[in-house]
């Protein structure tokens, strides 16, 4: 059996402690840059939208605000219900649908296939992630982009290492008490990259997501000038070696060896 981390129980603390912080602001606005360049890219036309394991849908609403349809599937009963009524509240009842359970679960032959796929922070909270992986590329059309946004086992390292918690990186970055909102699976930038590539996609672009703020030994910066620190991330996001050292990792990939649109 495969193991997925459900959020039920955490879903209020999760959207508090991820998305109304500074560090909440910098992956929305990475995430936000890299989505509306890419759909710039794109020829005009609503989209089939697969938000994977996508919460209560913080991106895909502002998507299908745009005119764009989404499926949403979460494991977490609460985020969905959050989902719901955010969705509701906003008048967009008509351009979701949500499916509650497992990626994982998830068939063409239900659903078909999407033109693009978002999966945010949801990799390392999957112990089987090439088969996450696999089960996306399927549910995605031939030329087909999916937006996969995964916690940085190397910028976790390098963040451990630059605290001086050795402890920590003896244990292979495994705590001995499990935080709840940590995750199990950290990621290996190289596999993931290896994987999507086994699979068909190319990859057109990458991002870090907080290369600068876990950093930081002012930290009070975070909290008086986050306008300029959200700036400064995006000025840094997609350099080397910044792109590896942010505590995520965001790629766009591209199903298919085909001509990418004009």
């Amino acid at each position: 059996m495969q193991r997925n981390t459900s959020f039920d129980g955490k879903s209020h603390t999760f959207s508090r402690n991820i998305y109304g912080t500074t560090k909440g602001r910098i992956r929305l606005a990475v995430l936000e840059r890299d989505l509306d360049e890419l759909l710039q890219g794109l020829p005009p036309g609503p989209l089939r939208i697969l938000d994977a394991g996508g919460g209560f849908g913080p991106l895909s609403q502002r998507l299908a605000a745009r005119g764009h349809s989404v499926v949403l599937c979460d494991l977490s009963a609460e985020m969905l219900a959050l989902a719901r009524a955010q969705v509701t509240e906003k008048g967009l009842d008509e351009r979701f649908d949500f499916i509650h359970g497992p990626i994982q679960s998830l068939s063409v032959d239900e659903l078909g296939r999407f033109d693009l796929i978002l999966c945010h922070a949801v990799l390392e909270w999957v112990e089987d992630q090439a088969g996450l992986l696999a089960t996306l590329g399927a549910l995605l059309a031939d030329g087909g982009h999916l937006s996969l946004m995964f916690y940085n086992r190397d910028g976790l390292l390098f963040h451990s290492l630059v605290m001086g918690n050795f402890d920590y990186v003896h244990a292979d970055l495994v705590k001995k008490r499990r935080q709840k909102l940590t995750p199990a699976w950290p990621c290996r930038p190289d596999l993931v990259y290896r994987w999507l590539t086994e699979l068909g996609f190319a990859i057109t672009g990458r991002s870090g997501v907080r290369v600068i703020h876990d950093y930081m030994v002012e930290r009070e910066v975070k909290h008086q000038r986050p306008d300029e620190l959200i700036a400064m991330e995006l000025a840094h996001a997609r350099r080397e070696p910044f792109v590896h050292l942010g505590r995520y990792i965001h790629v766009l990939a591209r199903k298919g060896a085909g001509p990418a649109p004009e």
